[in-house]
């Protein structure tokens, strides 16, 4: 029952009366072996029909063509032109287009032919039947294409949502990932460094221990700032808004003595949670290489959005990175800001020369992350 309302979108016991009426139909004739034989080729339509229900693949076209055949010789033989709606319920729910178009195409071309020869031929049954044969005719036109559509926007609604499913399943991987990068950065290098202080203090503690004890005090310090950096990574991971990390930027360059200035609306528009943590998250990583190697007295971040994306501009006045590039680990924190970038298929732009001009950095992120969805055709 599930399977035939899932088919037609009709309930089993309508397709009972629609069942019992070609029989109903046959009864009103006299003689025996024309009762007999039109019984024979209900039944054999009936058949056939349950058998394009249960198979797959070519088996179904080949079902359906000896159904369409059966419904000329029903509406010839014995005027009865109603099959081609039971092909009509169907046809619409063949998945390939052009298996679709060819079926649907043949059955409206069939039902108009053999209509129009039993006029020809003044049958006076058919006429008499004429607003029933309209409607059914109809019906075949148009129910095939509301079942195909319906069906189409009933897959691509799936599509979207397994798109869905895979895009929070590599949101998650890629959280993780962030995890472990910024549990490795801020970790890893203070613990290696309490690791060779405590070696350090312990060597010294019998001939020098007022050098263990200072080593002790740094080692003690050392843990207090990875305890510090890992409550902030803490707070990160639990996602912040651009508003916040502009207004943590701006106190980062006030102590730095950088004159801060912001241009545009911080507050963004149409935007995702994740794209707008990724644009904090590059902000952030942006804001502190000005701090500790451009040298700048001014830092400059603009915001602009277009219709379809989001451009944080940061600019300074700074050295540029040609004169830093082979002092520092600047390239490090550009290669962390390209690869959380590429996930939500933003991109990144860095201008910056040797000659006092500074440096400007250009991200540009997608307001809305989508990806391509691959139509079934089976």
């Amino acid at each position: 029952m599930q399977n035939f309302y899932k088919k037609t979108g009709l309930n089993l016991y309508v397709w009972l009366a629609f069942f019992i009426l070609p029989f109903y139909f046959i009864s009103q004739y006299s003689k025996l072996w024309t009762m007999v034989t039109g019984i024979i080729i209900i039944l054999v339509f009936f058949v056939c029909y349950l058998l394009a229900f249960i198979t797959k693949g070519w088996q179904v076209y080949m079902w359906i063509g000896l159904l369409i055949a059966i419904s000329i010789t029903m509406t010839i033989a014995y005027d009865y032109a109603y099959f081609s709606l039971f092909l009509a319920f169907f046809i619409g729910n063949i998945k390939n287009k052009a298996g679709f178009f060819t079926l649907y195409s043949v059955n409206l071309g069939a039902s108009f032919l053999t209509i129009n020869y039993g006029f020809i031929n003044q049958s006076s049954l058919l006429v008499s039947q004429l607003p029933f044969v309209f409607i059914s005719l109809m019906a075949s036109i148009l129910l095939p294409i509301s079942t195909y559509n319906k069906n189409k926007t009933e897959q691509l609604e799936g599509q979207l949502e397994n798109a869905n499913k895979r895009l929070d399943d590599l949101v998650k991987m890629e959280e993780r990932q962030r995890i472990a990068r910024d549990l490795h950065d801020t970790l890893g290098q203070k613990l290696s460094l309490i690791g060779l202080k405590t070696d350090l203090a312990k060597r010294l503690l019998r001939n020098n221990p007022d050098q263990a004890e200072i080593e002790l005090n740094d080692l003690r310090q050392t843990a207090s700032t990875a305890l510090k950096e890992v409550r902030e990574m803490v707070t990160t991971m639990r996602g912040t808004q651009l508003v916040d990390e502009l207004f943590r930027a701006e106190q980062i360059l006030k102590a730095a003595s950088i004159e801060f200035e912001l241009e545009g609306n911080p507050k963004l528009q149409d935007t995702s949670q994740l794209n707008e943590n990724v644009i904090g998250m590059c902000l952030k990583e942006a804001v502190t290489n000005v701090v500790k190697h451009s040298q700048a007295t001014v830092c400059t971040i603009i915001i602009k959005e277009t219709q379809s994306d989001n451009i944080l501009t940061v600019r300074d006045n700074g050295v540029g990175i040609e004169r830093t590039r082979n002092k520092d680990r600047r390239g490090t924190g550009i290669l962390g800001m390209k690869e959380r970038l590429e996930f939500v298929n933003g991109c990144l732009d860095l201008r910056s020369r040797a000659d006092k001009t500074g440096t400007q950095l250009v991200i540009q992120v997608p307001k809305l992350t989508r990806k391509p969805m691959k139509e079934d055709t089976t």
